[in-house]
Protein backbone atom coordinates (compact mmCIF):
# COMPACT_ATOMS: atom_id res chain seq x y z
CA UNK A 1 0.00 0.00 0.00
CA UNK A 2 2.98 2.33 -0.18
CA UNK A 3 6.18 3.19 1.61
CA UNK A 4 4.41 4.21 4.77
CA UNK A 5 3.17 0.64 5.14
CA UNK A 6 6.62 -0.95 5.45
CA UNK A 7 6.87 -0.54 9.23
CA UNK A 8 4.58 -2.69 11.32
CA UNK A 9 4.11 0.17 13.75
CA UNK A 10 2.79 3.16 11.83
CA UNK A 11 3.74 6.59 13.17
CA UNK A 12 0.15 7.41 14.11
CA UNK A 13 -0.15 4.27 16.24
CA UNK A 14 1.33 6.13 19.23
CA UNK A 15 -1.24 7.53 21.65
CA UNK A 16 -1.91 11.16 20.86
CA UNK A 17 -0.26 10.92 17.43
CA UNK A 18 -1.94 12.63 14.48
CA UNK A 19 -4.41 10.87 12.24
CA UNK A 20 -3.13 8.89 9.24
CA UNK A 21 -1.82 10.87 6.29
CA UNK A 22 -4.19 9.05 3.94
CA UNK A 23 -7.54 9.05 5.70
CA UNK A 24 -9.26 7.72 2.56
CA UNK A 25 -7.69 4.33 3.26
CA UNK A 26 -8.86 4.41 6.85
CA UNK A 27 -12.38 5.34 5.71
CA UNK A 28 -12.32 2.49 3.18
CA UNK A 29 -11.34 0.00 5.89
CA UNK A 30 -13.94 1.20 8.39
CA UNK A 31 -16.62 1.50 5.70
CA UNK A 32 -15.99 -2.02 4.45
CA UNK A 33 -16.39 -3.32 7.98
CA UNK A 34 -19.69 -1.43 8.40
CA UNK A 35 -21.06 -2.69 5.07
CA UNK A 36 -20.13 -6.24 6.06
CA UNK A 37 -21.95 -5.98 9.38
CA UNK A 38 -25.21 -5.11 7.62
CA UNK A 39 -24.53 -7.55 4.78
CA UNK A 40 -24.34 -10.30 7.39
CA UNK A 41 -27.91 -9.53 8.47
CA UNK A 42 -29.52 -9.98 5.05
CA UNK A 43 -27.17 -12.54 3.50
CA UNK A 44 -28.93 -15.44 5.18
CA UNK A 45 -32.38 -14.69 3.76
CA UNK A 46 -32.02 -16.48 0.43
CA UNK A 47 -30.22 -19.60 1.83
CA UNK A 48 -32.73 -20.14 4.68
CA UNK A 49 -34.85 -22.74 2.85
CA UNK A 50 -31.74 -24.77 2.04
CA UNK A 51 -30.59 -24.56 5.67
CA UNK A 52 -33.98 -25.77 6.83
CA UNK A 53 -33.86 -28.75 4.48
CA UNK A 54 -30.32 -29.74 5.48
CA UNK A 55 -30.95 -29.58 9.24
CA UNK A 56 -34.56 -30.75 9.11
CA UNK A 57 -36.02 -27.73 10.92
CA UNK A 58 -39.22 -25.81 10.29
CA UNK A 59 -40.31 -22.20 10.17
CA UNK A 60 -40.07 -21.37 13.93
CA UNK A 61 -36.44 -22.45 14.06
CA UNK A 62 -35.62 -20.56 10.87
CA UNK A 63 -37.21 -17.40 12.25
CA UNK A 64 -34.96 -17.61 15.31
CA UNK A 65 -31.92 -18.35 13.17
CA UNK A 66 -32.66 -15.34 11.00
CA UNK A 67 -33.01 -13.13 14.09
CA UNK A 68 -30.11 -14.54 16.17
CA UNK A 69 -27.50 -12.17 14.75
CA UNK A 70 -29.68 -9.08 15.13
CA UNK A 71 -30.72 -9.93 18.69
CA UNK A 72 -27.20 -9.74 20.09
CA UNK A 73 -26.14 -6.98 17.70
CA UNK A 74 -28.92 -4.57 18.68
CA UNK A 75 -28.94 -5.54 22.34
CA UNK A 76 -25.26 -4.91 22.99
CA UNK A 77 -24.65 -1.77 20.92
CA UNK A 78 -25.00 0.70 23.79
CA UNK A 79 -22.57 -1.33 25.90
CA UNK A 80 -20.25 -1.58 22.90
CA UNK A 81 -20.26 2.20 22.73
CA UNK A 82 -19.28 2.45 26.39
CA UNK A 83 -16.45 -0.07 25.87
CA UNK A 84 -15.17 2.03 22.96
CA UNK A 85 -15.07 5.07 25.24
CA UNK A 86 -13.41 3.24 28.13
CA UNK A 87 -10.81 1.22 26.23
CA UNK A 88 -10.43 3.19 23.00
CA UNK A 89 -11.73 2.68 19.48
CA UNK A 90 -8.91 0.62 18.05
CA UNK A 91 -8.67 -2.02 20.82
CA UNK A 92 -12.45 -2.43 20.82
CA UNK A 93 -12.55 -2.71 17.03
CA UNK A 94 -9.79 -5.31 17.08
CA UNK A 95 -11.59 -7.39 19.70
CA UNK A 96 -14.85 -7.15 17.78
CA UNK A 97 -13.23 -8.21 14.51
CA UNK A 98 -11.62 -11.21 16.20
CA UNK A 99 -14.95 -12.35 17.68
CA UNK A 100 -16.75 -11.69 14.39
CA UNK A 101 -14.17 -13.63 12.36
CA UNK A 102 -14.19 -16.64 14.70
CA UNK A 103 -18.00 -16.74 14.79
CA UNK A 104 -18.19 -16.48 10.99
CA UNK A 105 -15.87 -19.47 10.61
CA UNK A 106 -17.96 -21.38 13.16
CA UNK A 107 -21.10 -20.53 11.17
CA UNK A 108 -19.59 -21.81 7.94
CA UNK A 109 -18.64 -25.18 9.45
CA UNK A 110 -21.55 -25.58 11.89
CA UNK A 111 -22.44 -29.29 12.17
CA UNK A 112 -26.02 -28.69 13.26
CA UNK A 113 -28.77 -26.13 13.67
CA UNK A 114 -27.97 -25.32 17.33
CA UNK A 115 -24.31 -24.68 16.57
CA UNK A 116 -25.25 -22.43 13.65
CA UNK A 117 -27.71 -20.41 15.75
CA UNK A 118 -25.12 -19.96 18.51
CA UNK A 119 -22.47 -18.91 16.00
CA UNK A 120 -24.84 -16.34 14.47
CA UNK A 121 -25.59 -14.95 17.94
CA UNK A 122 -21.84 -14.67 18.59
CA UNK A 123 -21.38 -12.89 15.28
CA UNK A 124 -23.78 -10.24 16.60
CA UNK A 125 -21.66 -9.80 19.74
CA UNK A 126 -18.64 -9.04 17.58
CA UNK A 127 -20.69 -6.67 15.42
CA UNK A 128 -21.89 -4.77 18.51
CA UNK A 129 -18.24 -4.04 19.34
CA UNK A 130 -17.23 -3.13 15.79
CA UNK A 131 -19.98 -0.66 14.88
CA UNK A 132 -19.56 1.97 17.64
CA UNK A 133 -15.76 1.55 17.70
CA UNK A 134 -15.67 2.28 13.96
CA UNK A 135 -17.54 5.55 14.52
CA UNK A 136 -15.11 6.52 17.29
CA UNK A 137 -12.20 5.90 14.93
CA UNK A 138 -13.94 7.79 12.13
CA UNK A 139 -14.04 10.85 14.38
CA UNK A 140 -10.32 10.47 15.08
CA UNK A 141 -9.44 10.05 11.40
CA UNK A 142 -11.48 13.15 10.48
CA UNK A 143 -11.10 15.45 13.51
CA UNK A 144 -12.17 18.64 11.70
CA UNK A 145 -15.94 19.31 11.98
CA UNK A 146 -16.42 19.89 8.25
CA UNK A 147 -14.49 16.80 7.17
CA UNK A 148 -16.18 14.71 9.83
CA UNK A 149 -19.60 15.85 8.63
CA UNK A 150 -18.75 14.88 5.05
CA UNK A 151 -17.41 11.53 6.23
CA UNK A 152 -20.63 10.89 8.16
CA UNK A 153 -22.68 11.67 5.04
CA UNK A 154 -20.79 8.89 3.28
CA UNK A 155 -21.04 6.64 6.33
CA UNK A 156 -24.81 6.96 6.49
CA UNK A 157 -25.29 5.28 3.12
CA UNK A 158 -23.17 2.24 3.95
CA UNK A 159 -25.81 0.41 5.98
CA UNK A 160 -28.40 0.32 3.22
CA UNK A 161 -25.67 -0.63 0.74
CA UNK A 162 -24.76 -3.60 2.93
CA UNK A 163 -28.39 -4.71 3.16
CA UNK A 164 -28.77 -4.58 -0.62
CA UNK A 165 -25.48 -6.40 -1.19
CA UNK A 166 -26.73 -9.19 1.05
CA UNK A 167 -29.78 -9.70 -1.16
CA UNK A 168 -27.90 -9.42 -4.46
CA UNK A 169 -24.86 -11.54 -3.59
CA UNK A 170 -26.39 -14.23 -1.40
CA UNK A 171 -28.54 -15.59 -4.20
CA UNK A 172 -25.61 -15.66 -6.60
CA UNK A 173 -23.26 -17.29 -4.07
CA UNK A 174 -25.86 -19.86 -3.01
CA UNK A 175 -26.40 -20.82 -6.65
CA UNK A 176 -22.71 -21.74 -6.89
CA UNK A 177 -23.00 -24.47 -4.27
CA UNK A 178 -23.60 -24.82 -0.57
CA UNK A 179 -25.25 -22.12 1.58
CA UNK A 180 -22.10 -22.25 3.70
CA UNK A 181 -20.28 -20.24 1.04
CA UNK A 182 -22.13 -17.03 1.99
CA UNK A 183 -20.23 -16.97 5.28
CA UNK A 184 -17.00 -16.68 3.33
CA UNK A 185 -17.64 -12.95 2.85
CA UNK A 186 -17.54 -11.95 6.56
CA UNK A 187 -14.66 -14.40 7.15
CA UNK A 188 -12.66 -12.79 4.32
CA UNK A 189 -13.39 -9.19 5.35
CA UNK A 190 -12.62 -9.73 9.04
CA UNK A 191 -9.51 -11.76 8.26
CA UNK A 192 -8.12 -9.05 5.97
CA UNK A 193 -9.13 -6.19 8.26
CA UNK A 194 -7.39 -7.45 11.41
CA UNK A 195 -3.79 -6.96 10.21
CA UNK A 196 -4.67 -3.62 8.59
CA UNK A 197 -6.13 -2.05 11.74
CA UNK A 198 -2.78 -1.10 13.38
CA UNK A 199 -1.41 0.07 10.03
CA UNK A 200 -4.27 2.27 8.84
CA UNK A 201 -6.07 3.43 11.98
CA UNK A 202 -4.87 5.79 14.72
CA UNK A 203 -4.46 4.63 18.28
CA UNK A 204 -6.38 7.75 19.23
CA UNK A 205 -7.01 9.05 22.70
CA UNK A 206 -6.23 6.70 25.57
CA UNK A 207 -9.22 5.07 27.20
CA UNK A 208 -10.98 6.84 30.03
CA UNK A 209 -11.86 5.70 33.53
CA UNK A 210 -15.53 5.99 32.69
CA UNK A 211 -17.49 3.40 34.72
CA UNK A 212 -19.03 0.61 32.68
CA UNK A 213 -22.48 1.14 34.27
CA UNK A 214 -23.09 -2.61 34.45
CA UNK A 215 -26.65 -2.32 35.87
CA UNK A 216 -27.62 0.00 33.03
CA UNK A 217 -25.84 -2.20 30.48
CA UNK A 218 -27.64 -5.32 31.73
CA UNK A 219 -31.05 -3.64 31.65
CA UNK A 220 -30.47 -2.07 28.23
CA UNK A 221 -29.14 -5.29 26.70
CA UNK A 222 -31.91 -7.42 28.18
CA UNK A 223 -34.63 -4.92 27.34
CA UNK A 224 -33.62 -4.35 23.73
CA UNK A 225 -32.98 -8.07 23.11
CA UNK A 226 -36.35 -9.11 24.57
CA UNK A 227 -38.18 -6.35 22.72
CA UNK A 228 -36.47 -7.41 19.50
CA UNK A 229 -37.37 -11.06 20.15
CA UNK A 230 -41.02 -10.20 20.78
CA UNK A 231 -41.20 -8.27 17.52
CA UNK A 232 -39.60 -11.18 15.66
CA UNK A 233 -42.12 -13.60 17.15
CA UNK A 234 -44.96 -11.30 16.05
CA UNK A 235 -44.15 -12.12 12.44
CA UNK A 236 -46.67 -14.97 12.29
CA UNK A 237 -48.31 -15.00 15.73
CA UNK A 238 -51.00 -12.92 17.35
CA UNK A 239 -49.65 -10.02 19.39
CA UNK A 240 -51.55 -11.36 22.40
CA UNK A 241 -49.92 -14.81 22.25
CA UNK A 242 -47.47 -15.66 25.08
CA UNK A 243 -44.57 -16.01 22.62
CA UNK A 244 -45.05 -12.36 21.65
CA UNK A 245 -46.57 -10.70 24.71
CA UNK A 246 -44.12 -12.16 27.26
CA UNK A 247 -40.86 -10.93 25.68
CA UNK A 248 -42.46 -7.62 24.70
CA UNK A 249 -43.73 -7.02 28.23
CA UNK A 250 -40.48 -8.06 29.89
CA UNK A 251 -38.47 -6.02 27.40
CA UNK A 252 -40.52 -2.88 28.01
CA UNK A 253 -40.24 -3.40 31.78
CA UNK A 254 -36.46 -3.77 31.52
CA UNK A 255 -36.20 -0.62 29.41
CA UNK A 256 -38.33 1.28 31.92
CA UNK A 257 -35.94 0.12 34.64
CA UNK A 258 -33.02 1.19 32.45
CA UNK A 259 -34.42 4.71 32.11
CA UNK A 260 -34.94 4.91 35.88
CA UNK A 261 -31.37 3.76 36.57
CA UNK A 262 -29.93 6.16 34.00
CA UNK A 263 -31.85 9.13 35.45
CA UNK A 264 -30.18 8.57 38.83
CA UNK A 265 -26.75 7.42 37.67
CA UNK A 266 -23.66 9.61 38.01
CA UNK A 267 -22.20 8.46 34.69
CA UNK A 268 -25.07 6.79 32.83
CA UNK A 269 -24.68 4.60 29.79
CA UNK A 270 -27.23 6.78 27.98
CA UNK A 271 -27.49 10.28 29.48
CA UNK A 272 -31.15 11.43 29.25
CA UNK A 273 -30.03 14.77 27.82
CA UNK A 274 -28.47 13.00 24.83
CA UNK A 275 -31.87 12.25 23.33
CA UNK A 276 -33.41 15.57 24.40
CA UNK A 277 -32.08 17.30 21.29
CA UNK A 278 -35.08 17.61 18.95
CA UNK A 279 -33.06 17.26 15.75
CA UNK A 280 -31.07 14.28 17.00
CA UNK A 281 -34.27 12.50 18.05
CA UNK A 282 -35.77 13.20 14.61
CA UNK A 283 -32.64 11.86 12.89
CA UNK A 284 -32.81 8.62 14.88
CA UNK A 285 -36.49 8.19 13.95
CA UNK A 286 -35.61 8.74 10.30
CA UNK A 287 -32.74 6.25 10.43
CA UNK A 288 -34.90 3.59 12.07
CA UNK A 289 -37.85 4.02 9.70
CA UNK A 290 -35.61 4.19 6.62
CA UNK A 291 -33.95 0.96 7.71
CA UNK A 292 -37.40 -0.56 8.16
CA UNK A 293 -38.44 0.52 4.66
CA UNK A 294 -35.28 -0.97 3.18
CA UNK A 295 -35.80 -4.25 5.00
CA UNK A 296 -39.47 -4.52 4.04
CA UNK A 297 -38.53 -4.05 0.38
CA UNK A 298 -35.47 -6.32 0.47
CA UNK A 299 -37.39 -9.05 2.34
CA UNK A 300 -40.89 -8.99 0.89
CA UNK A 301 -40.08 -8.25 -2.74
CA UNK A 302 -37.75 -11.28 -3.14
CA UNK A 303 -40.45 -13.40 -1.48
CA UNK A 304 -43.05 -12.04 -3.89
CA UNK A 305 -40.82 -12.78 -6.88
CA UNK A 306 -40.01 -16.31 -5.73
CA UNK A 307 -43.31 -17.34 -4.13
CA UNK A 308 -45.84 -15.57 -6.33
CA UNK A 309 -43.93 -15.27 -9.61
CA UNK A 310 -41.86 -18.45 -9.32
CA UNK A 311 -38.53 -16.77 -10.03
CA UNK A 312 -35.27 -18.50 -9.14
CA UNK A 313 -32.92 -17.12 -6.49
CA UNK A 314 -30.30 -15.92 -9.04
CA UNK A 315 -32.96 -14.21 -11.16
CA UNK A 316 -34.37 -12.54 -8.04
CA UNK A 317 -30.92 -11.27 -7.14
CA UNK A 318 -30.50 -9.83 -10.64
CA UNK A 319 -33.76 -7.93 -10.22
CA UNK A 320 -32.09 -5.92 -7.46
CA UNK A 321 -29.08 -4.88 -9.54
CA UNK A 322 -30.77 -1.60 -10.68
CA UNK A 323 -31.68 -0.98 -7.03
CA UNK A 324 -28.02 -1.33 -6.05
CA UNK A 325 -26.82 0.90 -8.90
CA UNK A 326 -29.30 3.64 -7.97
CA UNK A 327 -28.29 3.32 -4.34
CA UNK A 328 -24.58 3.76 -5.08
CA UNK A 329 -25.21 6.72 -7.39
CA UNK A 330 -27.46 8.48 -4.88
CA UNK A 331 -25.04 7.76 -2.05
CA UNK A 332 -22.23 9.46 -3.94
CA UNK A 333 -24.37 12.56 -4.45
CA UNK A 334 -25.82 12.63 -0.93
CA UNK A 335 -22.79 14.21 0.72
CA UNK A 336 -22.78 17.17 -1.67
CA UNK A 337 -26.51 17.64 -1.22
CA UNK A 338 -26.18 17.67 2.57
CA UNK A 339 -23.48 20.34 2.26
CA UNK A 340 -25.62 22.47 -0.05
CA UNK A 341 -29.15 21.99 1.33
CA UNK A 342 -28.44 20.99 4.96
CA UNK A 343 -29.43 17.69 6.51
CA UNK A 344 -33.11 18.33 7.44
CA UNK A 345 -33.98 19.41 3.89
CA UNK A 346 -32.21 16.37 2.40
CA UNK A 347 -34.07 14.12 4.84
CA UNK A 348 -37.37 15.60 3.67
CA UNK A 349 -36.47 15.04 0.01
CA UNK A 350 -35.28 11.50 0.73
CA UNK A 351 -38.40 10.52 2.66
CA UNK A 352 -40.55 11.82 -0.19
CA UNK A 353 -38.64 9.80 -2.80
CA UNK A 354 -38.68 6.65 -0.66
CA UNK A 355 -42.41 6.95 0.05
CA UNK A 356 -43.14 7.40 -3.66
CA UNK A 357 -41.04 4.34 -4.46
CA UNK A 358 -43.00 2.19 -2.01
CA UNK A 359 -46.31 3.56 -3.29
CA UNK A 360 -45.27 2.51 -6.81
CA UNK A 361 -44.64 -1.04 -5.55
CA UNK A 362 -47.92 -1.24 -3.63
CA UNK A 363 -50.24 -2.12 -6.59
CA UNK A 364 -48.28 -5.24 -7.58
CA UNK A 365 -50.20 -8.39 -8.51
CA UNK A 366 -49.21 -11.85 -9.84
CA UNK A 367 -48.75 -10.39 -13.34
CA UNK A 368 -47.10 -7.03 -12.66
CA UNK A 369 -44.46 -6.48 -15.38
CA UNK A 370 -40.97 -5.87 -14.08
CA UNK A 371 -39.91 -3.01 -16.43
CA UNK A 372 -42.97 -0.80 -15.91
CA UNK A 373 -44.48 -2.13 -12.68
CA UNK A 374 -41.53 -2.90 -10.40
CA UNK A 375 -38.49 -1.11 -11.80
CA UNK A 376 -39.70 2.49 -11.19
CA UNK A 377 -40.20 1.75 -7.50
CA UNK A 378 -36.89 -0.09 -7.34
CA UNK A 379 -35.18 3.07 -8.61
CA UNK A 380 -36.97 5.69 -6.54
CA UNK A 381 -36.79 3.83 -3.21
CA UNK A 382 -32.98 3.47 -3.08
CA UNK A 383 -32.48 7.10 -4.06
CA UNK A 384 -34.70 8.12 -1.17
CA UNK A 385 -33.15 5.87 1.47
CA UNK A 386 -29.60 6.80 0.39
CA UNK A 387 -30.44 10.46 1.00
CA UNK A 388 -32.18 9.85 4.31
CA UNK A 389 -29.45 7.61 5.71
CA UNK A 390 -26.68 10.04 4.78
CA UNK A 391 -28.48 13.09 6.13
CA UNK A 392 -29.70 11.37 9.30
CA UNK A 393 -26.16 10.19 10.11
CA UNK A 394 -24.96 13.79 9.88
CA UNK A 395 -27.86 15.14 11.94
CA UNK A 396 -27.62 12.42 14.62
CA UNK A 397 -23.93 13.12 15.28
CA UNK A 398 -23.91 16.92 14.86
CA UNK A 399 -22.63 18.69 17.96
CA UNK A 400 -21.70 15.45 19.75
CA UNK A 401 -18.48 15.97 21.75
CA UNK A 402 -15.63 13.58 20.92
CA UNK A 403 -16.00 11.82 24.27
CA UNK A 404 -19.55 10.80 23.33
CA UNK A 405 -18.79 9.52 19.82
CA UNK A 406 -18.97 5.91 21.02
CA UNK A 407 -22.34 6.64 22.59
CA UNK A 408 -23.56 8.26 19.35
CA UNK A 409 -22.39 5.23 17.39
CA UNK A 410 -24.21 2.85 19.70
CA UNK A 411 -27.45 4.85 19.65
CA UNK A 412 -27.44 5.42 15.88
CA UNK A 413 -26.77 1.75 15.11
CA UNK A 414 -29.40 0.67 17.65
CA UNK A 415 -31.98 2.73 15.75
CA UNK A 416 -30.88 1.08 12.51
CA UNK A 417 -31.16 -2.39 14.07
CA UNK A 418 -34.50 -1.94 15.86
CA UNK A 419 -36.20 -0.21 12.94
CA UNK A 420 -36.26 -3.22 10.59
CA UNK A 421 -37.48 -5.65 13.25
CA UNK A 422 -40.34 -3.38 14.26
CA UNK A 423 -41.08 -2.46 10.66
CA UNK A 424 -41.34 -6.04 9.44
CA UNK A 425 -43.52 -7.01 12.42
CA UNK A 426 -45.93 -4.11 11.90
CA UNK A 427 -45.99 -4.50 8.11
CA UNK A 428 -46.77 -8.21 8.49
CA UNK A 429 -49.55 -7.45 10.97
CA UNK A 430 -51.08 -4.87 8.63
CA UNK A 431 -50.88 -7.27 5.72
CA UNK A 432 -52.54 -9.98 7.80
CA UNK A 433 -55.33 -7.61 8.82
CA UNK A 434 -55.90 -6.73 5.17
CA UNK A 435 -55.75 -10.19 3.61
CA UNK A 436 -56.21 -12.68 6.42
CA UNK A 437 -52.73 -14.00 5.72
CA UNK A 438 -49.39 -12.99 7.14
CA UNK A 439 -46.69 -12.43 4.55
CA UNK A 440 -43.63 -13.24 6.65
CA UNK A 441 -40.21 -14.36 5.67
CA UNK A 442 -39.51 -17.98 4.81
CA UNK A 443 -43.18 -18.95 4.59
CA UNK A 444 -44.67 -19.62 1.14
CA UNK A 445 -47.93 -20.75 2.68
CA UNK A 446 -50.60 -18.09 2.75
CA UNK A 447 -48.50 -15.40 1.06
CA UNK A 448 -50.44 -13.24 -1.40
CA UNK A 449 -49.39 -10.46 -3.73
CA UNK A 450 -52.07 -8.30 -2.12
CA UNK A 451 -50.47 -8.85 1.27
CA UNK A 452 -47.03 -7.85 0.03
CA UNK A 453 -48.43 -4.81 -1.76
CA UNK A 454 -50.30 -3.73 1.36
CA UNK A 455 -47.04 -3.93 3.32
CA UNK A 456 -45.31 -1.66 0.82
CA UNK A 457 -48.17 0.83 0.87
CA UNK A 458 -48.34 0.95 4.68
CA UNK A 459 -44.58 1.48 4.97
CA UNK A 460 -44.73 4.22 2.34
CA UNK A 461 -47.51 5.92 4.30
CA UNK A 462 -45.38 5.82 7.46
CA UNK A 463 -42.53 7.52 5.57
CA UNK A 464 -44.90 10.16 4.21
CA UNK A 465 -46.23 10.90 7.70
CA UNK A 466 -42.69 11.18 9.05
CA UNK A 467 -41.81 13.56 6.20
CA UNK A 468 -44.75 15.73 7.21
CA UNK A 469 -43.57 15.69 10.83
CA UNK A 470 -40.04 16.68 9.78
CA UNK A 471 -41.41 19.51 7.63
CA UNK A 472 -43.56 20.87 10.46
CA UNK A 473 -41.38 20.28 13.52
CA UNK A 474 -37.77 20.46 12.30
CA UNK A 475 -37.40 22.52 9.14
CA UNK A 476 -39.00 25.79 10.28
CA UNK A 477 -36.64 26.24 13.22
CA UNK A 478 -33.05 27.20 12.90
CA UNK A 479 -30.29 25.91 15.14
CA UNK A 480 -29.42 28.86 17.33
CA UNK A 481 -26.78 27.51 19.71
CA UNK A 482 -23.58 29.54 20.03
CA UNK A 483 -20.79 28.31 17.84
CA UNK A 484 -17.38 27.60 19.34
CA UNK A 485 -14.10 26.72 17.64
CA UNK A 486 -14.90 23.06 18.33
CA UNK A 487 -18.39 23.14 16.90
CA UNK A 488 -17.81 25.57 14.03
CA UNK A 489 -18.84 23.91 10.79
CA UNK A 490 -20.48 21.04 12.67
CA UNK A 491 -24.02 22.32 12.35
CA UNK A 492 -26.02 20.29 9.79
Amino acid sequence: MGAEMSDTRAPWSRPGAPAPARPARALALLGTAQVTLIFTITMIGVPLPAIGRQFGVGRPELVLLSAAYGLSFSGLLLFGGRLSTRYGGRPTLTAGLAVFAAASVASAVAPGFGALALARFTQGIGAALIAPAAMVLLREVFPGPGRYRRAMATWGGLSVLGATAGVVLSGAVTALGSWRLVFGVPVLVAGLALPLVPRLLPAGRPGTRTPLDLPGAALATGGITLLDLGLVMAGDRAWSSPAVAAPLGCGLAALAGFLAVEARGRDPLLPPAFLADRRRAAALMVAGLSAAATTVACLFLPLYLQQIRGWSAPRTSLAFVPYAVALIAAGRAAGRLVERLRAPAVILVGLTFAACGLFLLAPLDPHTPYPTGLLPGLLLLPVGVALTFSASAVLATAGVPPAQTGLAGGVFNTAIELGPTAGVAVASALAAARTGHVAPAMSPAGATSDGYGWSFGATGLALALLATLIAVAVLPRRHTSVTTPETEGDRP
